[in-house]
């Protein structure tokens, strides 16, 4: 396969990334949207597995050209089409964080074209009893940010995230600003408005592993993970690290990852 490719979408195209060797495995990015956020875990997962990766539509080298709310069933159709571009039949599809939120609706729609999900911590708080809150937390972010402080926004964003919080220094630069304004102006209240399609996901013939890191007990987007297995009737899994395990402990987190893809 081409390492680097154009997929066409509706209103925009794709920046698609692929190597390794191996069965095809996609990582579907979460965050601001950039598939070199898995940079580290793809390397470790490459030596036995062809890892299939993108920039989400309107992140980094992605382009987009619709304006307002960007659904996640829009996100989960970019995803298909992904699919599609590489020619992937029915395959295992990773994601954490909003990633796994688009491959829950990915799996709810097309069950036919994911033979595995692992769904890393998916922030679907409308699981919640306390889900008011979270959404009001999310509509305050997005306030902060429509204001013009983005870097108020994105504190508050990452401290409620286990590992993620922002270090307390002067005159700190945000990294990739446009790509933040864009999550809070245009994603994060489709993303925390989400509600899986429970009836669809316990139709489907995918087999779903909704996992949480032992380093985010207690927090946000460790409990839907726990809800959504008990929802499903499905295990529930712990794997290493917190939120951001993908990133920052790849090796450790591939190995995980290896032992859920191989049943």
């Amino acid at each position: 396969m081409i390492p680097e490719s154009r997929c066409p979408i509706t209103d925009g195209e794709l920046q698609v990334r692929v190597g390794g060797a191996g069965p095809l495995l996609l990582l579907i990015p979460g965050g601001t949207g950039s598939g070199e956020a898995y940079r580290a875990l793809r390397k470790q997962l490459e030596t036995d597995h062809t890892v299939v990766t993108y920039d989400r539509r309107g992140h980094f080298a992605s382009t987009d050209s619709t304006t307002g709310p960007v659904p996640v069933s829009v996100q989960a159709d970019d995803a298909l089409a992904v699919l599609d571009h590489v020619g992937a039949p029915a395959i295992p599809v990773f994601g954490t964080s909003a990633g796994a939120l688009i491959g829950l609706d990915l799996v709810a729609r097309h069950p036919d074209r994911v033979s595995v999900l692992v769904a890393h911590e998916p922030p679907a708080v409308q699981l919640m009893p306390d889900a008011a809150g979270w959404l009001a937390a999310a509509a305050e972010q997005v306030q902060l940010a429509r204001s013009g402080d983005l870097m108020g926004a994105v504190t508050r964003f990452a401290d409620a995230i286990a590992g993620a919080a922002l270090p307390d220094l002067p005159n700190l630069r945000l990294p990739n600003e446009s790509d933040w304004a864009r999550l809070f102006d245009r994603e994060l209240t489709e993303f925390f408005d989400y509600l899986p399609d429970l009836r669809a996901l316990r139709r489907a013939s995918t087999e779903i592993l909704p996992v949480a890191g032992e380093g985010s007990r207690g927090r946000y987007h460790y409990q839907p993970a726990r809800i959504l297995a008990l929802e499903l009737g499905l295990p529930f899994t712990e794997v290493p690290g917190s939120h951001l395990a993908p990133q920052r402990m790849p090796a450790k987190f591939a190995a995980a990852l290896r032992d859920l893809l191989a049943g």
